[in-house]
This record gives C-alpha cells, sequence and structure tokens, in this order.
C-alpha cells in the first residue's frame, strides 16, 4: 500500500471548468496543496516532478493542457512499447517510469461507505475508519432518491479526502444493480431490489453522488465530463447465482431468453449508463447462454458501448479471465486467447493478471490486434483524466480528516437507516413505545447487541458502533440476553431469555440472518430463520409479561407468518443490516422519534417456494409444464409473507386523484405498422393490438396530480408507489410494473400535493416474447400503492 501514498494525483477545474478544449485551465502544482495535514501526494503532470525524475516536461504532449484529452492520450500510448502498454491493463497498472507515469490501483470498492475490500484502499492510525451506511437493500426501501444521491455525495467526499491523505484511490468499482430474481440470491444485501426501474433508479441517483462536480452535471463532451471519483456498475449481466447447491458463479450458464435480458436484467444498467452516464461497467463471472459475459461482443462491444454510448471503460469481475480458461473451460482457451477474446469484445481492463501476463504473446500470435489494446488504454486513461489523475483539482483539495467521520455523515448514516426500517405489525398500536412508562426492556437475540452484523460485506471500518443494546439502554433499566448466535445451533441459552422476559415491561427480541446464512459465494437453500431462533421467539413471546416487538434483520426475506399470526408478538420491524448507527435508528423508530415508512424492495415468499423450482431456473415468467411460478412481483401470483412495496406506518394516509391525463391518442404514420400481441384465448384484442416503439418518433406524455392526506395524529413520510398494468388479456406479460415513486413528508391533519409526469414509451411499453418492445393500445391502469387509487389510461394508436 506504501506505494500508493505516492502516486496519488488531483485534477484541477478551472473558475468556468473543464471546456472540450481545456483552454483556460491552470496546472496545479503539487507543492500548492495543502491537504489538511496529509502525506504530500504527486500530481502526474508536475513541471517540478518531471525536473526532479530528470525529464523534461515539455517534451510530453500529454501534459500539454491546451489538448483536448483525446489528443492528450493519444500521445501517452503513442509512446508506449507494447511490452509497456500491456502492462497498464491490470488493476495494479505499473506506470512507465522513462515516461513519469506512475504506477495506479484501479481496484477500490465504495458499495456504502469506503470501504478496504479493495488494494487501493486502507484505513490506520491518520484515517481509523469512514462513515458506513446500511447495506444497500435497506436504503432502497427508503424509496428516497434523493437521499440516495446524497450518500454518494458524502461517500465521494470521503473518498476524496483520504486520497488526499493518501489512502484511496479514485475508482470505486460500486454499485451492484443487479436485479433480485430468487429470493435465496446471497447478495440481496449489496443490491436495491427485485424492481428493474427502482434498481435503475437508486443506480442512476448513487452514481451521480458519486461522480457529479457540482455544475458540470450537463457538460458539453460527456467524454471530458469531469469526475469526483468513478463509479462503475455491476456484475453484467443476469449474475445472480453465487453457491448454490454445488452450483457456483465459476462454472454457471445462465440461459436467458432475450425478453427477460431486455426486460429485467439489462434495464438497470441501460439507466445507469444512459441516465446516471457512469464511468465504468463490470462484466460478471458466469455466462449466458453459453458465452462469458467478459467476452460477449454482443453486450460489450455493441451495447454498451455502441448502443448505451458508455463514456468510460469496461472491466472484469475479478479473476474473470482464469475463471473464463479453467472454471468454464470455454472453446478449450488458453490464457493468451481468452485475452485476445476478451479485449476484442470490448473489455478494457483485466481485474487480474491475465492480459499483464498473456497478452503480449496474443498480439505476437495474431490473435489480436495493437489497435484493440490501444483503445482500451485510451478508456482507461481518459477516465483519470477527468478524475485529474495528471492535471489536479483545487476544488477538493481542503478535504482531509475533518471531512471523515464527520458529525453530519454520522447523522446521515442514522437518517438513511431511520428511512429504510420497514413496520411489518403493529397490533393495537403498539409501537411506538411510551418511554415515561416503560421502566424495564428485556432485550433479547442473537442481534440485539449486533455490530459488525449491521454493516454487511463490502464495508470498511466504521466510525462508530451503536448497537440496538447500547442506543436502548438509553430508554430504561435493560437486561440483556443473546438467547443464542444467529446460526442457533441448540436452546440451551433460550431460558435466560425468557426470565428476562418475564420480568420486563416490554421485550425485543432481535433475530434474523447475517454474512454465515447469506453473502458473496454463499446463496440460501431455504428462507427460514436459522436453528432454533423461531423456537426462541416463540417461547419468549410466549411467557412475556409486556407486550413483545420483533426486530428482523437480513438482506433477503424470511417466512415469519408464525410471528405475524401470533397474537403475543404486537409490532415486527424488519431492519435490513441498519449500518454503523443502526441501534440508534432502531430506538428511534421504537420510541416513536421517527415515524417509519419503508417499503419492503423485495417480496417475501413463503418457506415452500423454495420447493416449487430451483435457483437455477432464469426465466421470471412462470413455467407452467415444469409447475414453476413465476419471480418477483411482476410475474408471480401465489401467496406472500409481505409483498413487494409492503409497509405500515404509526399514521394513516389517505389518497386523492386531484387531475389525470385519462387518454393518449398517438397517430400513426405510413412508415409506422401496427403489431400483433399474444391474447390469451377468448380475451378481446384490439385491431391494432401494438406499435413498435423504436418507430415512434414523437414523445408522448401523460401526468396526474395526487393528494396525500395525513389524518393520522402523527407527522410522517409516506412512500407513494406508482404502477401500470397492461390492458387485460395479453399473454405471458406482467401483472403491474413500477413506473415511478416519491416518498413524501406530511404532517399531521395537513395535505401535499404530489404530480408526477410519465413518458408513455417507458412506462407502459412492455416486451413481447420477440424481445420488441411495444407499446399495447387499450385501456392502461394506472395504480397507487396496493390499488390505493387507480385511474384507466386509454392509449389509442390512430
Amino acid at each position: 500500500m506504501a506505494t500508493i501514498v505516492t502516486l496519488l494525483v488531483y485534477f484541477s477545474v478551472a473558475s468556468s471548468f473543464f471546456v472540450s478544449s481545456n483552454a483556460g485551465r491552470k496546472l496545479l502544482d503539487s507543492r500548492s496543496v495543502s491537504t489538511n495535514g496529509a502525506t504530500n501526494f504527486t500530481i502526474v503532470c508536475d513541471p517540478s516532478r518531471y525536473s526532479n525524475l530528470g525529464l523534461n516536461i515539455s517534451n510530453f504532449a500529454f501534459c500539454d493542457l491546451a489538448l483536448p484529452y483525446d489528443a492528450r492520450v493519444k500521445d501517452l500510448v503513442d509512446r508506449m512499447t507494447l511490452a509497456e502498454k500491456v502492462q497498464q491493463l491490470g488493476n495494479k497498472a505499473a506506470g512507465v517510469p522513462r515516461l513519469g507515469l506512475p504506477k495506479y490501483e484501479w481496484w477500490s470498492e465504495a458499495l456504502h461507505g469506503v470501504s478496504n475490500v479493495g488494494p487501493g484502499t486502507y484505513f490506520d492510525d491518520v484515517v481509523p475508519g469512514a462513515t458506513s451506511f446500511p447495506p444497500v437493500i435497506l436504503t432502497a426501501a427508503a424509496f428516497n432518491e434523493s437521499l440516495w444521491k446524497e450518500i454518494g455525495q458524502v461517500v465521494s467526499t470521503e473518498a476524496r479526502a483520504m486520497y488526499n491523505l493518501g489512502r484511496a484511490g479514485l475508482t470505486y468499482w460500486s454499485p451492484n444493480i443487479n436485479v433480485v430474481r430468487d429470493p435465496r440470491w446471497g447478495r440481496a444485501t449489496e443490491t436495491p431490489g427485485e424492481d428493474p426501474y427502482v434498481v435503475g433508479a437508486y443506480a442512476i441517483n448513487y452514481v451521480r453522488g458519486l461522480q457529479d462536480v457540482e455544475g458540470t452535471e450537463n457538460f458539453a463532451d460527456l467524454n471530458s465530463r469531469p469526475l469526483k471519483v468513478s463509479s462503475c456498475c455491476k456484475h453484467y449481466a443476469a449474475y445472480d447465482v453465487d453457491n448454490w447447491l454445488g452450483v457456483d458463479r465459476y462454472h454457471f450458464d445462465a440461459q436467458v431468453t432475450e425478453q427477460d435480458m431486455s426486460e429485467t436484467f439489462l434495464k438497470p444498467f441501460e439507466m445507469c449508463v444512459k441516465d446516471g452516464d457512469v464511468s465504468s461497467v463490470m462484466c460478471s463471472y458466469n455466462k449466458i447462454n453459453g458465452i462469458p459475459a467478459c467476452a460477449d461482443p454482443k453486450l460489450l462491444k455493441d451495447t454498451i458501448r455502441g448502443e448505451w454510448d458508455l463514456h468510460g471503460y469496461i472491466v472484469s469481475d475479478c479473476d474473470s479471465l482464469e475463471v473464463m480458461v479453467n472454471g468454464h473451460k470455454w472453446l478449450g482457451d488458453t490464457g493468451v486467447e481468452a485475452s485476445a477474446q476478451a479485449l476484442k469484445a470490448g473489455m478494457d481492463l483485466d481485474c487480474g493478471v491475465y492480459y499483464p501476463n498473456f497478452t503480449e504473446s496474443a498480439v505476437k500470435q495474431g490473435k489480436v490486434k495493437v489497435k484493440e489494446i490501444d483503445n482500451s488504454l485510451k478508456q482507461l486513461y481518459v477516465v483519470l483524466m477527468r478524475l485529474g489523475f495528471f492535471d489536479g483539482n483545487p476544488i477538493y483539495n481542503s478535504l482531509g480528516k475533518k471531512d471523515v467521520c464527520s458529525q453530519e455523515h454520522i447523522e446521515l448514516a442514522r437518517e438513511a437507516a431511520k428511512e429504510g426500517i420497514v413496520l411489518l405489525k403493529n397490533a393495537n398500536e403498539t409501537l411506538p413505545l411510551n418511554s415515561y412508562k416503560i421502566k424495564k426492556l428485556a432485550v433479547v437475540g442473537p442481534h440485539a447487541n449486533a455490530t459488525t452484523s449491521m454493516i454487511g460485506n463490502y464495508a470498511g471500518i466504521p466510525c462508530k458502533f451503536i448497537s440496538p443494546l447500547d442506543a436502548l439502554s438509553k430508554y430504561g433499566e435493560v437486561k440483556y440476553e443473546v438467547g443464542c448466535d444467529v446460526k442457533c445451533p441448540n436452546e440451551s441459552l433460550i431460558f435466560p431469555a425468557m426470565q428476562a422476559a418475564k420480568e420486563a415491561d416490554v421485550t425485543i427480541i432481535f433475530a434474523g440472518l447475517d454474512l454465515s446464512v447469506e453473502a458473496e459465494s454463499l446463496d440460501r437453500t431455504d428462507l427460514l430463520l436459522p436453528g432454533y431462533q423461531t423456537q426462541l421467539i416463540n417461547q419468549v413471546a410466549q411467557v412475556s409479561k409486556g407486550p413483545v416487538v420483533l426486530v428482523i434483520m437480513s438482506a433477503g426475506g424470511v417466512d415469519i407468518n408464525f410471528a405475524k399470526n401470533n397474537d403475543n408478538i404486537k409490532a415486527i420491524l424488519w431492519a435490513g443490516y441498519p449500518g454503523e448507527q443502526g441501534g440508534r435508528a432502531i430506538a428511534d423508530v421504537v420510541f416513536g422519534h421517527y415515524n417509519p415508512g419503508g417499503r419492503l424492495p423485495l417480496t417475501w415468499y413463503p418457506a415452500d417456494y423454495v420447493d416449487m423450482l430451483p435457483l437455477t431456473s432464469m426465466p421470471l415468467r412462470p413455467i407452467d409444464s415444469l409447475g414453476y411460478p413465476g419471480r418477483t412481483y411482476k410475474f408471480y401470483n401465489g401467496s406472500t409473507v409481505y409483498p413487494f412495496g409492503y409497509g405500515l406506518s404509526y399514521t394513516k394516509f389517505n389518497y386523492t386523484i386531484v387531475s389525470a391525463k385519462r387518454s393518449v391518442d398517438i397517430k400513426l404514420e405510413k412508415t409506422q405498422h401496427c403489431r400483433d400481441l399474444e391474447y390469451k384465448e377468448g380475451e378481446y384484442k384490439p385491431g391494432c393490438p401494438s406499435v413498435l416503439i423504436d418507430d415512434l418518433d414523437c414523445q408522448y406524455d401523460f401526468e396526474f396530480e395526487v393528494e396525500v392526506q395525513n389524518v393520522g395524529r402523527r407527522d410522517g413520510s409516506e412512500v407513494i408507489i406508482v404502477y401500470s398494468k397492461p390492458p387485460s388479456g395479453i399473454a405471458s406479460t406482467h401483472a403491474k410494473q413500477v413506473i415511478g415513486f416519491q416518498r413524501v413528508f406530511v404532517e399531521a391533519g395537513k395535505t401535499e400535493k404530489v404530480k408526477f409526469v410519465f413518458n408513455v414509451y417507458k412506462s407502459l411499453g412492455i416486451f413481447d416474447y420477440t424481445a420488441y418492445n411495444l407499446l399495447p393500445s387499450g385501456s392502461h391502469t394506472i395504480s397507487l400503492g396496493d390499488d390505493l387509487v387507480t385511474f384507466p389510461l386509454q392509449v389509442n394508436l390512430v
């Protein structure tokens, strides 16, 4: 790690920010930078640095600020020998000393805070930790786009501060935007849930928070748009099997229809690239329909870089090329052949050693052109120039130790957890508890004193843990009993927990899962609480003197029907994994300092769902011939423990549609033709069933305004989730789909008006079995929440 300190650099933005010609920018001198007591860091194109290296900076056009980035990068790449070029293609880029180009470590992580998982970032006495926000699944439950962006802004501020201090890089391989297709997938904690639109919306906002330099969001030339840090959307694509009953991600071949690819698996990535303007995409380990994702030119070169116009680079998941050779054994490829295949497919950077070790031989054996290497290097170095790796940037110079783990950032972590917590049950308005009446609390269960389990995976070292036990101890006399650990292998400690409950005014049970049950490389085989946890909960609830509150910590859903139907358990909260301030957030909700408004971003299925179909079956639609049910709320029509979007409040809200557009007339030109759509037998089919959306030029919007009235006694936030339902009778399509959402705060007794505007094509389109994106004619339905309010929207193709 010591080498990283000497390599760090900044980028400069003139008072008017970058222009495509780079004219008017002034080179920042390393010696003029104050970094809050930080270790001095290096700016590549610092004249004094070149002088110290015995080099004349005027000889190197890549340091000429008067030239545009593409010209500068071309000069840099053209100066390298083939042997030097290939050594820049791994995550540990070797640098070129004779050109004054230093080493660079590309791999850093920032999934929900600056992490030390990647070798580009580390903590020590200077920076002992960084703010650890709740893992993504809980933050997603807030359904708050401004919160997601603000978290990204804080994380990137801490990242730049650590960069100033010589302890972090500038390129962060986050977020994870894979859709949770199956509840058993172990990495649900990292993701924004099961709905492609919600996942994509999270990606846009978090990426914008990480990357955007204020004032340059709408930069004319996106290939030179400044970056605060670089973000990476992963894992592309159809990746959601890690390790299940002997099937692992290093060997899995995802058999996916083009319909499901377009409708579900690619949609969040398209939103991330086109609307988030992310500067990197990571390809995944798995094969898709027989081809490794990192070697598929259709997925990489044609789609990401071609159709979506990525302004950045494509990187492999770590050691994906080795997986291609030794795991998939694809085409019997050697390291040389696999490296050539991936380069030609459009993969620019190898997180691993295959590119550095084998690409030179691939060129000499005639398997790949040097031009392919040059193109990849250009993508990489343009991103580093946008970050300021070469020129420096005074905007962030003042960031330092004071900007990591600041009180403001810690409070935002607490706020994020509060906004995400979901109230699942609240019989007789048991919650919130009255702190004046509660004197003795029994706090029991495997997560009652949780710390590290609250921050999930891809976490760094948090600023400060506040466990549930710590936070609840401020509200009265607490008797703590663990009951058992998360695996709960026996019942030996249940009796002390029961004794504590017998003497308390209220009992709060903390149960659930952790990374020993659901994690990267570890999928679940059931949807139950582990071991004897269910017995612990039931026995404690049976003898409790006061009301029982159950708090579940998990990412994926758990079948807790037993608790839902147990009259002794008065209230249930889902707290996901609530981050370093999780204990305070839970206590805030339990004692009424915060009114919960989170909604489940995942369907919670009954336990027997796992007996109905294997995790490895990729289709989202039901397979009637095999008896497989559908997946996610869009295609599953069976019973649930709790449905997607579910969540209660301490108050009550009423919706009233104030105004709404009820019909849209779309005039078809001579070249725009009606398309057939498959309808169920006996259902009415319009004369012009649909039109191909790609054929439509004019844009059509529809809008409506809803009045949200808080008719309860407490202030609170309401999440308005808007769904569209296609015309009835269309075969094999979704029941409904999320098209938008807003979180709105409404004071008790007050009313707020919320306006929604939607693009007709994006909100009402469906993908048929041919993967055409079609706009059906007929009566669509717009639904708010769980059909709390609905209205028809007629689409006429004329």
